[in-house]
């Protein structure tokens, strides 16, 4: 995949399928005990620029938080995404993307709630949820 290459993806039965028309090369780690829940381990996201979605009729949302939402598809049960309500910013499983798989770790966030069998290597940053919290806020975002 080169750069200003879109990246497409789709849930496991094809109902919804999402292009990133301007992807990043990284992908995010939440460790957060809610991500693991959601997904079974933690959440790796992609984000990119310009987003499209077919078949997003098939996606159903949950509050999750006051300040998060969650998309799974009808059909399959496939994580979808996760919306930070705020900013309205989502980011999408990186297990949607084929291509996504050779993308690196940017940071991992809620370190300290990890599970010991989803422990990763790599040299990149890692942040307690008290961090990834004081850096939300002071980005201007305020949640419980």
């Amino acid at each position: 995949m080169a750069d200003g290459e879109p990246l497409a993806g789709r849930c496991l039965c094809g109902a919804v399928r999402v292009t990133l028309d301007d992807p990043e090369f990284a992908v995010e780690i939440c460790q957060c005990s809610i991500c693991r829940r959601w997904g079974g381990a933690f959440h790796a996201g992609q984000r990119g620029g310009s987003v499209s979605i077919e078949g997003e009729g098939s996606a159903s949302l949950y509050r999750s938080s006051d300040w998060a939402e969650r998309a799974f598809c009808n059909t399959c049960g496939t994580s979808l995404w996760f919306r930070f309500l705020p900013t309205g910013a989502r980011s999408f499983s990186a297990g949607l993307f084929e291509a996504a798989g050779r993308h690196a770790i940017e940071q991992e966030i809620f370190c300290d709630e990890a599970a010991r069998w989803t422990a990763l290597s790599g040299n990149h940053p890692r942040l307690t949820g008290a961090q990834t919290v004081a850096e939300t806020r002071a980005a201007g975002f305020i949640f419980n």
